[in-house]
């Protein structure tokens, strides 16, 4: 038995000591409480397995076949999810290549959304700055809004400030792409995904080449940002994925590849875009939506690359190859004499520093991955016979409905190719080294958009700025029709 004196101690000590679980507890569950948060805040960055997987595809495929680029994502989804474990979480990680330390990045003539993205990112991931070549494109201009990415600088004015800064060379590798203020000896790497051919730029001294065989030159840089575990902040990451999805024709290109698919899928699911086939309708949409607000001239000019391939007897042929990628290829058909017309003045344009033998123009029905090829003259005829495998005997119906007359003489069907590096230029090459020669007479074609000569007029008609247009020297000279007559002097003024 205890003492009187012994029981008020007794029960201090009991108090003292619920207290002291009471706090225990309380501490423990406080640091759960931060434990759970700080996994929240990793998770945030991190992709998520299971459930979640199973929502993304249940909330995206709803009641319908899978596009190719969902399929890719969910066929991929535990890939890239370890892709994505591989990014550093902090900006002060960049990869170890002193020989890119400080370059800058630039991609090739007439820029696109991969070389434009690819500046941006190689600029971001080996430490330097980026530049463009040209003005950007809808498509371009649309993800640069899209993702919250300021513009890049020209190139000229980038080296005019400072003339001796190193160039790496992103989604190209050929002279005749090479924009004319980066000199040769100031070239230190190249990033790209083209094949190397005859007119492969030729240094001094052995430089950086990171050349890959995939789909698009921003597959190499997001998976070098994991490779090299180097952060990848959010908005560079979906310039990479919009670049990725146009090069590839949202996966459906023949370039495609598994890394293509397995790095769409990583990129997807940090980015956290919620339906991918919206954002490739809206790039699509954003690429076709300019064309029917383009010049003949400046759609022959838009995308356009030259190639040197040589013949086994020693000649050397220049061709240039324009392509219109939309998804109202029949809107681009309809102005098919036109775009003839015009690429008679690029092949003059082009031919003044050098010549160019051949000149085509594809349309590239980038919905249902189909596309027509506008012939010139003879030169062009029978490469592409020599090159494609001859020519079908009959057009398309909505094609020669719209086409115009005798379309047959400069419209070629080129069925389900759709791509430049893989459909267009290899059988090109093929046929030339396979002894295809410079023929000597000018087709029907050739002769009937010659018989005239076309001049550039500025016509006020339906815009009251004026646009350019051609017309044939003999209305010129009779003077401009009443519609076509500049508007009052208080108007221009």
């Amino acid at each position: 038995r205890r003492s009187k004196k012994s029981q008020p101690l007794a029960r201090h000590k009991s108090i003292f000591l619920l207290l002291l679980c009471i706090r225990i507890i309380h501490i423990e569950s406080m640091a759960g409480k931060r434990d759970a948060s700080h996994r929240d805040d990793e998770d945030a960055a991190k992709p998520v397995n299971g459930e979640s997987k199973r929502m993304f595809k249940s909330q995206t495929y709803q009641a319908r076949e899978p596009t190719a680029v969902e399929s890719a994502i969910t066929e991929n989804f535990e890939e890239g999810s370890k892709l994505l474990e591989r990014l550093a979480k902090t900006t002060e990680v960049s990869a170890f290549r002193p020989e890119l330390q400080g370059a800058v990045f630039c991609g090739h003539l007439v820029a696109d959304l991969d070389s434009v993205s690819g500046a941006i990112g190689a600029s971001l991931l080996y430490g330097g700055t980026p530049a463009r070549a040209s003005e950007v494109n809808s498509e371009t201009q649309f993800a640069l809004d899209h993702w919250g990415v300021d513009n890049i600088r020209y190139i000229e004015d980038v080296l005019k400030e400072e003339p001796d800064r190193s160039v790496c060379l992103v989604d190209f590798q050929q002279r005749t792409q090479l924009h004319d203020c980066i000199k040769m000896d100031k070239i230190v790497g190249v990033i790209d995904h083209h094949a190397l051919q005859n007119s492969t730029i030729v240094t001094e001294k052995p430089i950086f080449v990171d050349i890959r065989p995939w789909g698009s030159m921003s597959t190499i840089l997001a998976y070098e940002f994991t490779a090299q575990r180097v952060a990848l902040p959010r908005p560079v990451a979906g310039m990479l994925l919009s670049a990725i999805l146009s090069d590839t024709l949202n996966l459906r290109s023949p370039t495609t590849t598994e890394w293509d698919r397995r790095v769409v899928s990583m990129l997807v699911q940090y980015c956290q875009v919620e339906d991918v086939n919206i954002l490739c309708t809206q790039q699509f949409k954003a690429k076709s939506h300019a064309l029917s607000q383009m010049t003949a001239y400046t759609l022959v000019n838009g995308d356009i690359k030259q190639f040197k391939f040589g013949s086994p007897d020693g000649k050397e042929y220049q061709v240039a190859f324009s392509v219109v990628e939309t998804t109202d290829p029949l809107a681009s058909l309809a102005r098919s004499q036109e775009l003839v017309r015009e690429m008679r003045t690029v092949k003059q344009e082009l031919s003044a520093e050098k010549t160019v033998h051949v000149l085509y123009l594809a349309i590239v029905d980038i919905v249902n991955l189909r596309s027509f090829l506008l012939l010139l003259g003879e030169a062009e005829r029978t490469l592409a016979e020599a090159a494609y495998g001859g020519r079908s005997a009959v057009l398309p119906e909505d094609v020669a409905g719209v086409a115009g007359e005798n379309c047959e003489r400069y419209v070629y069907d080129l069925g389900s190719r759709v791509s430049r590096k893989a459909d267009f230029v290899p059988p090109i090459s093929a046929a030339v080294s396979g002894g295809w020669k410079m023929p000597i007479k000018r087709s029907k074609t050739e002769l009937h958009f010659a018989e005239e000569t076309w001049v550039p007029v500025v016509d006020y008609s339906s815009d009251p700025n004026g646009e350019i247009v051609r017309r044939r020297s003999q209305d010129v000279a009779r003077g401009p029709p009443k519609a076509a007559a500049p508007p009052p002097a208080d108007i221009c003024a």
